[in-house]
């Protein structure tokens, strides 16, 4: 398959850690790296599009999914892990899912749950994501955006997390 020409939804961040010149403009040099990185770790398609699946930018605490060349969801905001509880870095993989989950660790609601490195998840939180507190680990959305994502993120989805939430 042919490289796309197409800059992804993450490209600065992509080309800054490849090692690549950061532009934010998809070159033939940049499609061939990205496409490089896709196939050893097993990425499909693998089209030298800056975003697999499912993106996560905790240094800018947004993320985003995309299907192929289409967006399909985001970038929006999130919370992640604090200081001494920072949310994993690297590729996982959504293996669970639980629409009303419960925390009994921590005694409160996480609508929308997805699970994909230990008990760290993609959930809704009531209330705003905009404190300066970061969470145990997991990734915080809205309840209105977790519930978006319930039907694009599934379980299987390979998920990427880069990035270091500031202050951790």
């Amino acid at each position: 398959m042919s490289c796309t020409r197409k800059a992804g939804l993450y490209q600065r961040q992509v080309e800054r850690w490849l090692g690549l010149r950061v532009h934010g403009r998809q070159s033939a040099a940049d499609c061939r790296a990205i496409r490089a990185f896709q196939v050893r770790q097993g990425i499909k398609p693998a089209i030298g599009f800056a975003g697999p699946v499912t993106c996560v930018d905790l240094s800018r605490q947004l993320m985003g999914v995309q299907k192929g060349r289409t967006v399909v969801f985001g970038a929006v905001p999130i919370r992640s892990g604090r200081a001494g509880y920072r949310t994993r870095a690297g590729w996982h993989k959504i293996y669970w899912r639980h629409e009303n989950h419960w925390s009994t660790l921590y005694n409160t609601p996480m609508p929308y749950s997805r699970f994909f490195s230990g008990g760290q998840a993609f959930h809704g939180v009531y209330g705003s994501l905009h404190t300066g507190v970061g969470t145990m680990g997991c990734m915080n959305l809205t309840v209105g955006d977790a519930r978006r994502l319930w039907g694009v993120l599934k379980k299987g989805d390979r998920v990427f997390v880069w990035g270091r939430r500031p202050g951790t």
